[in-house]
C-alpha cells in the first residue's frame, strides 16, 4: 500500500477494509471474531474495539503462514465453537451468501469446507484438487506440478472448519513446502486422509478479490459502490446517473427517493422516501425527512436533521442543525448550531455566527420568522415566532415574536460627493505616474 497506516485499516465506502470482513462473518451467523494481527497491531486494536461485535485480538508475533496465524488464535478456537471461519482480513467484497453456503456444508456432515472461485488467469493462486467430487488438496502455484497450474478451480483464501475438528487438524499442518511456512490450506489433504468430509463451495472473483495496492483498493471502492447502487435502485430509489452517486457502509435511503447526478453520501447519512438530492451536494452525519429537497450544490455536515418538506437549497451549507417543517433556506447560506421553526424563511446571505474564537453558541430562530437576505445573527440570540429581520441587519439582541428587527445603520446619500472622490483618486494615479 505504500502508507504508515497499516492494510487493513484503509478504507471502502468509509469503512476499514476489516471491519467489512467482520461485518460479512456476523451477516452469516458469527457470534465471536478474533482478528489475528501483525503489523500495526495496536492501531487495528483500537479500530477494531468499535467492530460489532468487538473482536478479540491476537498478535501473530513472526510470519510463518497462514496455518500459524490461524493458531495464534488457539485460545479463541479451543472454546468449542460449532463452526471456525477463516477470513483474510483484506478481502473487503465477501458478502454472507457463500459463508453461510460454507456453513451449511459442514452441518451436512464436511469437517473443511473450502470456497473457490473461477479467475480468468489462474496463476499466482492455489489450486483446488478435487477427485470423484470431493475436494483432496490445495496446491499452492510454487508447489502444484504442471497438470495441475491448468486447473482453473482456485482457492479464493476464505475456509469454514468444524470447530470440533479444528485444533487437532491444525495441529497437524507442518512446513515442508517452497516457502518453508505453515499453509492452512494444508488441512484439506490432512482432513482427506483421515477420512473427513471435505467439500468446496463456489464465489464470484469478485466477492474474493484480495486487495495488496490502491489500485486494487479503487478497483473494490468501484465494485463495493456498483453494488450498492443497484440495490438502491432495486429498493425503489431513483439514482438518474447510478455511476456518479457515492454511497457509504450506512447510508440508509428510502423508496421513492431521488437523487440526481454528483451526490456524495459520507457516513451517517439518513435519507427518508420522497425527498430529492439535487446534483452536486455532499451530506455526512444528516437526517433527511419526508419530502424534503437538498440541493443542488448543498452540504449538510454532521447534525444536519432536515424535518419534512424542509428545503435546503444551492449553496448552502448546514452543521449541527435542525430545519423545521417546511422550513426554506434557499440558497448562498451558513447555518451552524441552530434551531430554525417551522415554515421558517431564511434570506439568501443569512451566516449564523456561530463561533467566538473559544466556543459554538446556539441560534433559535421562531416558526414562521422571516430572516431578511445579508444578514447575521450573532449566537447566542432568538428570533421569535414570525418575527420579521430587516435584510442587511447584523442581529446581536434577541427579538421577540411578531417584532420587526432593524440592525443596520441609516442609509445616508451625500450629492455630488462620488464625483468629487473619483477626481481625487483620479489626480493621485496621475501624479504616481509622472
Amino acid at each position: 500500500m505504500k502508507s504508515a497506516k497499516p492494510k487493513v485499516l484503509h478504507e471502502i465506502a468509509g469503512l476499514p477494509i476489516v471491519a467489512h470482513v467482520a461485518a460479512a462473518a456476523k451477516a452469516a451467523g458469527g457470534g465471536a471474531v478474533a482478528l489475528v494481527v501483525g503489523h500495526g497491531a495496536d492501531a487495528v486494536r483500537k479500530a477494531a474495539a468499535g467492530f460489532d461485535p468487538a473482536p478479540e485480538i491476537f498478535v501473530q508475533e513472526q510470519r510463518l503462514g497462514t496455518g500459524h496465524a490461524v493458531l495464534s488464535a488457539r485460545a479463541a478456537i479451543a472454546r468449542g465453537h460449532d463452526d471456525i471461519l477463516v477470513m483474510f482480513g483484506d478481502t473487503p467484497l465477501i458478502e454472507a451468501g457463500p459463508l453461510s453456503a460454507a456453513r451449511q456444508k459442514l452441518a451436512e456432515g464436511a469437517a473443511v469446507v473450502v470456497v473457490g472461485f473461477r479467475p480468468p488467469n489462474p496463476a499466482g493462486y492455489g489450486r483446488l484438487i478435487e477427485k470423484d467430487g470431493n475436494l483432496v488438496a490445495i496446491r499452492e502455484e510454487k508447489d502444484a506440478s504442471p497438470a495441475e497450474k491448468k486447473i482453473g478451480f482456485c482457492n479464493g483464501g476464505l475456509m469454514a472448519i468444524a470447530g470440533k475438528h479444528a485444533l487437532a487438524l491444525l495441529d497437524q499442518v507442518g512446513n515442508s513446502n517452497a516457502k518453508g511456512e505453515y499453509y492452512l490450506t494444508d488441512i484439506v489433504e490432512i482432513a482427506a486422509k483421515a477420512g473427513l468430509g471435505v467439500a468446496a463451495t463456489e464465489a464470484c472473483a469478485e466477492s474474493v478479490l484480495g486487495i495488496n495496492n490502491r489500485a486494487e483498493l479503487a478497483e473494490a471502492e468501484a465494485i463495493w459502490q456498483r453494488r450498492r447502487r443497484r440495490e438502491a435502485m432495486l429498493s425503489g430509489v431513483t439514482l438518474i446517473a447510478p455511476e456518479t452517486v457515492h454511497f457509504s457502509y450506512d447510508t440508509e435511503i428510502g423508496q421513492d427517493a431521488l437523487v440526481e447526478p454528483n451526490v456524495w453520501f459520507g457516513p451517517g447519512v439518513r435519507i427518508a422516501g420522497g425527498v430529492t438530492i439535487h446534483a452536486f451536494s455532499h451530506l455526512e452525519g444528516a437526517s433527511v425527512a419526508t419530502g424534503s429537497e437538498v440541493g443542488p450544490f448543498a452540504r449538510l455536515r454532521p447534525g444536519a436533521d432536515l424535518h419534512e418538506k424542509a428545503k435546503v437549497g444551492n449553496f448552502v451549507e448546514v452543521k449541527k442543525a435542525s430545519i423545521g417543517r417546511g422550513a426554506k433556506v434557499s440558497h448562498l447560506t451558513y447555518i451552524g448550531d441552530a434551531v430554525i421553526g417551522a415554515e421558517a424563511n431564511i434570506g439568501a446571505g443569512t451566516i449564523t455566527v456561530n463561533y467566538d474564537g473559544y466556543g459554538k453558541h446556539l441560534t433559535e430562530v421562531g416558526q414562521g420568522a422571516f430572516i431578511g437576505s445579508n444578514s447575521s445573527l450573532i449566537a447566542p440570540v432568538k428570533v421569535g415566532d414570525r418575527a420579521n429581520v430587516a435584510a442587511g441587519s447584523v442581529i446581536t439582541e434577541d427579538v421577540e415574536a411578531d417584532a420587526l428587527a432593524f440592525g443596520r445603520a441609516r442609509q445616508k446619500s451625500l450629492p455630488g460627493k462620488a464625483r468629487e472622490v473619483r477626481e481625487r483618486f483620479a489626480a493621485a494615479a496621475a501624479a504616481r505616474k509622472k
